[in-house]
């Protein structure tokens, strides 16, 4: 694996997991791959969240780890030395553009505008995440563009549900959403792995 567009095709549903206890992060992973899904992007949103990521690496190595919420240029490299195999940002600045390519890593660089996509398909990326989907036109921005920028594939995130993810992918430059409906607070605080599970059987099922 070597692009973004890769990784799109990984699963049709991309978790995006938020880790506040350590010790859930290897489970949610077993119980995502058990349910069919081979990816997992960890956001760095917690302070555990860079240990979480070097678990997973270690200790889940049929899934594909990445990890999200990457803003800075340290975080890129951080992400990187923890055993990210793919990196995802909300936006994209140059300095986090630089430091995600100087990684070697593949990602997918946040874009919710035409002008952003053409200036991230200017520096050769082709696969671009769209956020946050919902609050920015939703799967009628994304087919509104596809007729200008037939190039570019997305996976938009940002209030995507089980209801709506659908109408996503059924456009022809959406590759797969992301979603956090498949491992809510309430689960993992419950350790309810086997619900995790069942989620992730009915998400990898969507295509």
């Amino acid at each position: 694996m070597t692009t973004g567009t890769d990784l799109l095709a990984l699963s049709p549903v991309m978790p995006v997991v938020v880790i506040d206890d350590v010790d859930d992060a290897v489970p949610t992973a077993r119980a995502l791959l058990a349910g069919g899904i081979g990816v997992i992007e960890l956001t760095l949103r917690t302070p555990v969240a860079l240990t979480a990521i070097e678990r997973v690496a270690a200790e889940v190595p049929d899934i594909v780890v990445g990890v999200g919420t990457v803003t800075s240029p340290e975080q890129a490299k951080q992400a990187a030395d923890a055993g990210a195999k793919f990196l995802v940002t909300p936006g994209c600045t140059d300095a986090v553009l630089d430091a995600a390519f100087a990684t070697g890593l593949p990602f997918l660089p946040g874009a919710n505008t035409v002008s952003e996509a053409m200036r991230l398909a200017e520096r050769g990326l082709s696969a671009l995440k769209f956020f946050p989907a919902e609050a920015s036109g939703g799967a009628a921005f994304l087919k509104a563009i596809a007729g200008p920028l037939p190039q570019l594939q997305f996976c938009p995130t940002g209030g995507i549900t089980v209801s709506s993810a659908p109408s996503y992918l059924a456009l022809p430059n959406v590759g797969c959403v992301g979603g956090s409906w498949l491992t809510p607070a309430k689960l993992l605080a419950a350790k309810d792995f086997a619900a995790v599970e069942k989620l992730a059987a009915e998400a990898a099922a969507m295509r």
